[in-house]
């Protein structure tokens, strides 16, 4: 099972995903292998036409209706919650993340938009020097990436200049659903790509360089190390 969630969070093309999403799927697998979980299916209802997939849209959804599943998501995402502010090992930025935001943000607006969860974010960009570096962060409680994207760009943001920088599959179809550019940080590679991001495709934004070519190529390396079609 640990296995199976690591690959669906980590490394496949499902990476990234929401976690209520991601528990859905790993709950299925479970299913199919004998282990079944009572109120699975209103569960995946709900995830599957919620408007927001957060730990306070599962609350109000529970004091809707009685689901053991639901009770034990919202319970489970809690103390994932808390688990994340317990680590005693701190999650460090990768290599070359501070000096990359640091350079960018003297010609660019940063924004984070993450589907995690919003304080577990500023905790953590704040106490590694990030946060300062942003204009603002948008995280599940905001919205899909998709939508903070959108918004975005009606702040007057020309998408030709403007970049989504992410891990996930999710990353790249906010990016494409709204006709910015992305730029993936690969697993693994992550180090390497933030230098990348640096000394290459910020320069070739800056020069309008950043272009459908630089894109495919690019992206079709991310896509191949996800295994996605």
């Amino acid at each position: 099972a640990m296995e199976y969630w690591l690959h669906v969070n980590l490394f496949s093309a499902t990476r990234g995903i929401n976690r209520f999403k991601g528990l859905v799927v790993g709950l299925r697998y479970m299913q199919d292998k004998g282990v079944e979980t009572e109120g699975l299916d209103e569960f995946e209802k709900w995830v599957d036409g919620a408007s927001e997939l957060s730990g306070p849209a599962l609350l109000e959804a529970c004091q809707r209706k009685r689901n053991s599943c639901m009770e034990k998501a919202l319970l489970w995402s809690i103390h994932v919650n808390l688990a994340i502010g317990e680590m005693k090992e701190p999650a460090l930025p990768f290599p070359y993340v501070r000096e990359a935001m640091e350079k960018m943000r003297e010609r660019a607006d940063l924004v984070a938009v993450s589907s995690a969860n919003g304080r577990a974010v500023d905790e953590e960009w704040t106490a590694h020097g990030l946060k300062q570096n942003t204009k603002a962060c948008l995280c599940q409680e905001a919205g899909t990436k998709s939508f903070c994207i959108s918004e975005l760009l009606k702040k007057g943001y020309d998408s030709s200049k403007t970049v989504m920088v992410g891990d996930a599959p999710g990353d790249y179809a906010a990016a494409v659903e709204n006709g910015v550019w992305f730029f993936p940080i690969i697993a693994g590679e992550e180090g390497e790509c933030w230098r990348r991001l640096l000394q290459e495709a910020y320069p070739r934004l800056l020069a309008g360089r950043f272009d459908e070519a630089y894109q495919a190529e690019i992206a079709g390396d991310f896509k191949q190390k996800l295994g996605i079609c």
